[in-house]
């Protein structure tokens, strides 16, 4: 799959749900109001769906939700993606989650093929942590990290940098993720979905956050890619990685190889746009999948160039309406 601007598409992020155990201030409001289960796409629709992507080239394949590990029989449909990575037709199956399920389900995603996930956690600060995520426990996130790290799996830290909310913790997250032996990735908050504040007085700047932590760590840009829009530093005190996902301060467009599905089979050829493509009428509408084959390369041909966040005074409403538990994380 080859966009309009020579891009491969060869990474595929899909929500298998846009439901969570959590409702972290920047991400949704408190009192959501979430998809009726019949719009949903079935775990064999996911399957589906995912495999006609491997198909047409997809070598790695992220499973987000909202929370992932909260969908009903979530792992039946990873174990089933698993048999692609035992035929080489994907290079990776990976998942991104906030951990409040990972002490039950280590073992087994291990099992099935997983080698590596992501887990947000902006704080370690218990009660902070109950804040910004109103309804999560920490305690449960570091035991599930815990049990993933003894389950083999190779654990990567996301924190959202917010402004007078974290960012003085910033530095304390850094040196525990390397001392834990997990890299750490920084993102800016971004423009997605109604939420209950103010963008403008969460967003911190990732290129301030950098100058700061120069002054105390010796930051060594390195090639290093994951497949997704991360820039790496490795930091020479810690010997550990720092990744910077900068949507506002530095765009990562140029490179873009991600199409994200939603839970509803709608496929987002960015983030940041709003122009979609429906694909679960043409998976409905055939067994076979001539017709999905085609939608899905009608929508390539349109990936644009980038995406349009701006977060500041003037622009206060989001620059997608679509809250990012329902795009996918």
């Amino acid at each position: 799959m080859i966009d309009p601007f020579g891009r491969a598409v060869t990474y595929l992020r899909v929500s298998v749900t846009d439901r969570c155990d959590f409702r972290c201030v920047y991400c949704m409001a408190e009192d959501m109001t979430f998809l009726p289960k019949r719009e949903v796409l079935s775990l064999e629709e996911l399957d589906r769906l995912c495999t006609a992507f491997i198909e047409k080239g997809v070598r790695k394949l992220r499973l987000t939700g909202g929370e992932p590990l909260v969908r009903k029989n979530i792992m039946s449909l990873i174990r089933n993606l698993g048999r692609h990575l035992d035929s080489g037709a994907l290079e990776e199956l990976t998942i991104t989650t906030n951990g409040s399920q990972l002490s039950r389900f280590a073992n087994e995603l291990y099992d099935c093929g997983v080698r590596r996930i992501n887990v947000s956690i902006d704080t370690l600060d218990p009660q902070k942590f109950k804040t910004v995520t109103r309804w999560g426990d920490l305690a449960k996130v570091l035991d599930g990290v815990r049990a993933a790290t003894a389950a083999g799996l190779k654990t990567k830290i996301n924190m959202v940098a917010l402004k007078d909310v974290n960012e003085h913790e910033i530095q304390p997250m850094l040196e525990w993720c390397h001392g834990e032996g997990h890299d750490l990735t920084l993102i800016e908050t971004m423009p997605l979905g109604e939420i209950d504040g103010d963008r403008t007085d969460q967003y911190l700047p990732l290129s301030t956050v950098r100058s700061r932590l120069a002054e105390r760590f010796t930051l060594t840009d390195i090639p290093y890619k994951t497949g997704g829009p991360a820039r790496y530093v490795t930091i020479e005190e810690t010997g550990g990685k720092l990744g910077f996902i900068t949507p506002l301060t530095h765009n990562f467009c140029e490179s873009c190889n991600r199409v994200r599905v939603t839970c509803t089979g709608q496929l987002y050829m960015c983030l940041g746009q709003d122009d979609m493509a429906d694909l679960r009428a043409p998976l409905r509408a055939s067994e076979g999948n001539e017709v999905l084959n085609d939608a899905i390369d009608e929508a390539i041909g349109r990936k644009p160039k980038g995406h349009d966040f701006v977060i500041d005074r003037d622009r206060n409403q989001p620059a997608v309406s679509r809250h990012m538990s329902v795009t996918g994380g």
